[in-house]
């Protein structure tokens, strides 16, 4: 009876624990109020986007676009930039300020990579407001992946 008792609290706990993750990035700070609780949540994607060519950016903008006209609320997206791809978050560079901005209030989250930004020497006060931090791209990708989140390369 005590093992019974003993696993149904290690699988709450757990359980809580994953729910917890999916609403929060790698650095452990809550995702923005206007992402939906879990329980409305049915698709979580990471797009990671490593370019800097503004093709792909607005491809890439185009798949988000298709992901919430198809799943609407019911879709949790976060675009983790690095490498060429911090461009399309720093204000002087972007060509997608206003559909970042669109996106981010359908509650997509868009991070950059602070590893990217220090050797690139781009301070956070250069990056648009709508973009978030993350200490480094590749691990919050993997980190997303670990629980469970969809892969998409821009």
């Amino acid at each position: 009876m005590k093992k019974i008792i003993l696993i149904a609290l290690i699988a709450i706990t757990t359980t809580d624990a994953f729910a917890q993750q999916d609403k929060t990035n790698s650095t452990g700070t809550d995702l923005p109020a206007n992402v939906k609780a879990e329980n409305t949540v049915r698709h979580r994607v990471v797009i990671q986007l490593s370019s800097n060519d503004t093709l792909v950016w607005k491809s890439l903008m185009n798949n988000i676009m298709h992901l919430k006209e198809g799943w609407g609320e019911t879709v949790m997206i976060e675009v983790v930039a690095h490498g060429f791809g911090i461009e399309m978050l720093v204000a002087a560079k972007t060509t997608e300020q206003k559909r970042i901005t669109e996106f981010k209030n359908m509650g997509v989250v868009f991070v950059g990579c602070e590893n990217t930004m220090r050797l690139r020497k781009i301070t956070k006060e250069e990056m648009i407001p709508e973009a978030g931090f993350v200490p480094m791209g590749v691990g919050e990708v993997i980190l997303k992946q670990e629980q469970g989140w969809s892969y998409l390369k821009a």
